[in-house]
């Protein structure tokens, strides 16, 4: 568990802060330029980026509803590798793919004991961890 607790808190605070808060900052600059891989429009894009980049990330830090919420952080990556850099050389696209692998692991595994998702099953009000 504390295995899982580090995954979920690197995971998570490398995206949110690596990736989501610079989107964040700086949304009124990035909404109409933001790529648009899905033919949504740059501000759905954009925003739908920061629901993986942002929101997400933070329910994984704490181990909420973790294995729901990894899965906006996979489509984000999955998009970015697939789509958005899918052209461009595996250096481009590498990152996404190792942040794709670390959120699907946590998929996988669940979120462990040091996680409200955890406190909440053994109290017995939450699904298990």
């Amino acid at each position: 568990s504390v295995g899982l607790l580090a995954l979920r808190l690197g995971f998570g605070g490398f995206m949110l802060f690596g990736h989501g808060l610079g989107k964040l900052q700086n949304y009124a600059k990035m909404a109409g330029k933001f790529p648009d891989p899905l033919g949504i429009g740059s501000q759905m894009s954009l925003n739908l980026a920061l629901v993986g980049e942002v929101l997400c990330p933070i329910a994984v830090m704490l181990g909420l509803a973790t294995r729901l919420t990894v899965i906006p952080p996979m489509v984000t990556m999955a998009v970015a590798a697939f789509l958005v850099h899918g052209q461009d050389p595996f250096t481009k696209k590498e990152l996404a793919l190792v942040y794709l692998l670390g959120f699907a692991v946590i998929l996988l595994t669940g979120p462990g004991r040091y996680s409200l998702d955890g406190l909440l099953s053994r109290r017995g009000g939450g699904p298990p961890a």
